[in-house]
Parts: C-alpha cells; structure tokens; sequence
C-alpha cells in the first residue's frame, strides 16, 4: 500500500532536496505528490535481483558499454513526477551527457536509458495500469514487465511479457 505524504504539489528538483538520506523507506513523486512506496517483498527482491544479475552479465558477454547501476531515480520531462525503478540499464557514454548523473545519480534525459525494468505484483493489473499511466509521461522508450511469481511456480521459467511502448 501506498501512502502519500506530501499534501501540496512538489516538483522534481523540490521532491529530490526534500528526499531524506540513508532513509529505509523509498519514495516516488507521482505528479507533484511525494508518496511513501511499501517494502518490497521476498518474491519481488528475488526477481529483480535475478535480473540484474542476468543483465549484468549478457552486458559483459556481449561487451556493450552500458551498466546498471545500484540505484538512481529517473525524472519525468513533466517536472512532476519522478522514482527508482526496480532495474536500469543505462548508456555510459550517455551519462555523460546527464548533468546531474555524477553528483546525483538522476537521470533526465531519454537518450542514456536503454532499459527500464519493473517487476510488479501479484496484483499485476493495478500495477501495469499505475506503470502505463506514469511511463507514458517518460521518456522511456521500452519497459520489460515481470510478474513477480517465484521461479519455481512456472517449472524454473520466469514470465516475460510484452514490452511497453509509449504513445
């Protein structure tokens, strides 16, 4: 569940001054709105670190210069909204061309990311309807979802779903 915890709207450069260090809680900007995003689950950690593992090595394998990054925050183009997502493969000739990458690990511009991962819930229809809503407002140009089931209940096989595009 999540809890909203600003009460008048906020912008992008706002949310990330406010934005508390070495907190155990993550927060999202959700159009000029600072919400309080829920503890992952065990599920949801196993799968998402699957995958970093996973891109992290075909990066490797395949000798590409992206990387993927412990954490960042991504901003929207609308000055409203702005989260960590789950996984990010960025461009590291991109980041160079971010202006607040080295200091801040925020991400601005389109033209660094390669990937966006979200692995959503159990309650995946409420999180794709929240994700499509919020990354039509990105920059993104591709978001993998993953349904956040453990392995063992496809017989060792994770979901893969469509990419979506904006519009």
């Amino acid at each position: 569940m999540t809890q909203a915890v600003s009460t008048k709207p906020v912008t992008f450069d706002e949310f990330i001054d406010w934005y508390p260090e070495n907190s155990e809680n993550r927060y999202e900007l959700h159009n000029g709105a600072i919400v309080e995003m829920p503890k992952a689950t065990g599920e949801h950690s196993e799968v998402s670190g699957f995958l970093i593992a996973e891109l992290n090595f075909e990066i490797r394998r395949l000798r590409l210069p992206y990387f993927v990054p412990k954490e960042c925050v991504v901003k929207a183009d609308n000055e409203l909204s702005g989260y960590e997502p789950d996984a990010i493969v960025l461009d590291r000739q991109g980041t160079d061309s971010e202006p607040r990458w080295k200091k801040q690990s925020i991400i601005t511009m389109g033209s660094s990311v390669r990937l966006i991962v979200e692995v959503v819930s159990t309650n995946w229809r409420d999180d794709y309807a929240i994700l499509a809503i919020r990354n039509n407002r990105l920059f993104l140009f591709t978001i993998w979802l993953m349904a956040n089931i453990s392995p063992v209940s496809f017989g060792g096989k994770i979901g893969f779903y469509r990419p979506h595009f904006p519009n």
